[in-house]
C-alpha cells in the first residue's frame, strides 16, 4: 500500500486486532465465494450420459481438476513472483474467467462441455495463493489462515448445497453452476477490496516470522533442495490426504448413498459446519506458541491426530458405534486437520524457522500440484479398472487406511529428519560447548 494511503487511514485502523478482523473476514469471504464458481456442479448426478464408457459426472470432475491441477503446476511459478498490488485485481480476473467458463459449459453440448470445467479450474487454481499472500509472515497467521481454510471446508459443504437447491428449484444440471456463481460474483468482489486494504507485516511481524520475499526461479531450486527429504515426506503425505479429502467432496452424495442417508440439500452443510469449527479452533490456536520449532512440531502432532481421528471412525463404522453423520464429520475432522495444517503452521513455521528465503505461497503450490495431479491419476485408474458409481464408499473407506498407514510413516520420517537438521537452539549451544 501506498505511504499517501497509508498516512490517510484513521488512527483505529493501525490495531492489531482491528487488522485481524478485517484480514479474516476478507479472507474467509473471498475464498468462500470462489467455491460457488467450483463446487455447485457435484451436487448434480449427470446421470444421463457416459463418455467412453465412464461416466459423465467422472469425466466432468476429473476435467475440472486436470484444470486445477494445471493451474497449481503454472502457480509455483507466479504465485512465487506475484507482486502484492497485483493480487487483489488478479482475483477478480480469474473469477470473472471462471464465470464465463461456466455460462460456456450450459451453452456446449456434451461431453464437449468437459473442457468448459477444465477452464474453470485452469482459472480457479491460483486464487487460494494470492489470498494466502496477504496473510503470510505476520504473528497472527495461523490464525488468519485457519480463517482462509474454515473457508473451503464450509463452502465445500454450503455451496453444494446451493447447487442441490438450485436443481430443486427447476434450474438445469447444465444451468446450475453458473447461476450459482452469478449469486456469488458481488461478495467476491468486495472481499478482494478488502484484502487490497490490509497493511503489510509489520517489523514486529517481520521480527517474529521472517520477511517473506518474492522467489526468483534460482531461489525456488535452493529452497527445495535445502530441505528436500523433509519437503517430499511432507508432500507425500500431503498427496495421499488430498486425494481422500477430494473424493470426499467430490463424490459426498455418492457416499453419503452409500450410508444408508437420505439425502437433503442441507446436509452437506450441515456435516461441514462441525468440521469448520473443530479444525479452526484446533489449528487456529497454534498462534498461541510463539516458539517457532516448537509450533512446526506441534503441527506434525496435530496432523498424526488428525489421522488417530481417521482409523477412529472407521473402527466406529464397522462395529456399528457411529451412525452417517457422526462418520462423514469425524472423518472429515480428521482429514482436514492434516490438510489445514500444511496451509496454517507447517510451511509458515518452516520458514520462520530457519529464516531461508521464501513464502509458503510457493511451497503450497508444489505440494498442491503434486497432490491434485495425483488425485485425476486415482481417478483415471479407478474408472478405468471398472469402478462403478455405487461402491464409492467401498474405495473410499480402503484408501482412508491406506492414507494413515502411509501418513504416519511419513510423519514420523518428517519428524526425524528436521529434528536433526533443525535442532533445538540449547542443543547446539551444548553441543558447542562440549567441542
Amino acid at each position: 500500500m501506498t505511504q499517501s494511503a497509508s498516512s490517510h487511514r484513521p488512527h483505529f485502523d493501525q490495531s492489531r486486532l482491528y487488522w485481524s478482523i478485517w484480514a479474516v473476514v476478507a479472507a474467509f469471504g473471498t475464498y468462500f465465494c470462489m467455491y460457488a464458481f467450483r463446487k455447485p456442479f457435484t451436487a448434480a448426478s449427470f446421470s444421463d450420459a457416459t463418455v467412453a464408457g465412464l461416466s459423465l459426472k467422472v469425466v466432468l470432475v476429473a476435467s475440472q481438476v486436470a484444470g486445477y491441477m494445471v493451474s497449481k503446476f503454472i502457480g509455483i511459478k507466479v504465485i512465487a513472483e506475484m507482486p502484492p498490488q497485483r493480487r487483489a485485481p488478479g482475483i477478480l480476473v480469474l473469477i470473472v474467467a471462471a464465470e464465463i467458463a461456466l455460462v460456456l459449459f450450459g451453452l456446449i453440448p456434451q461431453p464437449w462441455n468437459a473442457v468448459c470445467l477444465f477452464l474453470n479450474g485452469l482459472a480457479l487454481g491460483m486464487v487460494f495463493g494470492l489470498v494466502l499472500g496477504f496473510l503470510e509472515g505476520r504473528q497472527a497467521t495461523e490464525a488468519l489462515a485457519a480463517g482462509l481454510c474454515a473457508s473451503f471446508i464450509l463452502a465445500d459443504g454450503v455451496t453444494k448445497s446451493v447447487g442441490a437447491w438450485l436443481l430443486a428449484k427447476g434450474v438445469s444440471e447444465y444451468w446450475m453452476p453458473s447461476t450459482a456463481g452469478l449469486i456469488f460474483l458481488p461478495p467476491v468482489a468486495l472481499g478482494a477490496w478488502m484484502l487490497s486494504r490490509l497493511p503489510p507485516p509489520n517489523a514486529n511481524d517481520i521480527a517474529a516470522r521472517a520477511a517473506r520475499a518474492q522467489l526468483s526461479r534460482e531461489d525456488r531450486w535452493s529452497l527445495l533442495a535445502r530441505y528436500a527429504t523433509g519437503l517430499t515426506l511432507l508432500v507425500v503425505m500431503y498427496l495421499a490426504v488430498t486425494v481422500l479429502r477430494s473424493i470426499r467432496a467430490d463424490f459426498a452424495p455418492e457416499i453419503w448413498t452409500g450410508l444408508g442417508q437420505a439425502l437433503r440439500p442441507k446436509i452437506f452443510t450441515q456435516s461441514e459446519l462441525f468440521v469448520a469449527f473443530g479444525v479452526l479452533v484446533i489449528n487456529g490456536c497454534g498462534v498461541l506458541i510463539r516458539d517457532n520449532r516448537k509450533a512446526f512440531f506441534t503441527s506434525l502432532l496435530t496432523c498424526a491426530a488428525g489421522f488417530v481421528l481417521v482409523a477412529a471412525a472407521l473402527l466406529g463404522r464397522q462395529f456399528a458405534v457411529l451412525d452417517a453423520f457422526g462418520f462423514m464429520v469425524l472423518v472429515g475432522l480428521g482429514l482436514y486437520l492434516p490438510y489445514v495444517a500444511m496451509h496454517t503452521t507447517i510451511f509458515e513455521r518452516l520458514l520462520a524457522m530457519t529464516r531461508d528465503r521464501g513464502n509458503i505461497g510457493f511451497l503450497m503450490y508444489v505440494a498442491d500440484s503434486v497432490g491434485y495431479l495425483g488425485y485425476v491419476v486415482v481417478m483415471i485408474l479407478r474408472e478405468a479398472g471398472g469402478g462403478n458409481i455405487g461402491d464409492h464408499l467401498q474405495f473410499f473407506t480402503a484408501a482412508c487406511w491406506l492414507t494413515c498407514g502411509l501418513s504416519f510413516v511419513c510423519l514420523a520420517l518428517t519428524w526425524w529428519y528436521f529434528a536433526v537438521r533443525c535442532p533445538a537452539p540449547k542443543i547446539v549451544e551444548l553441543a558447542e560447548a562440549a567441542a
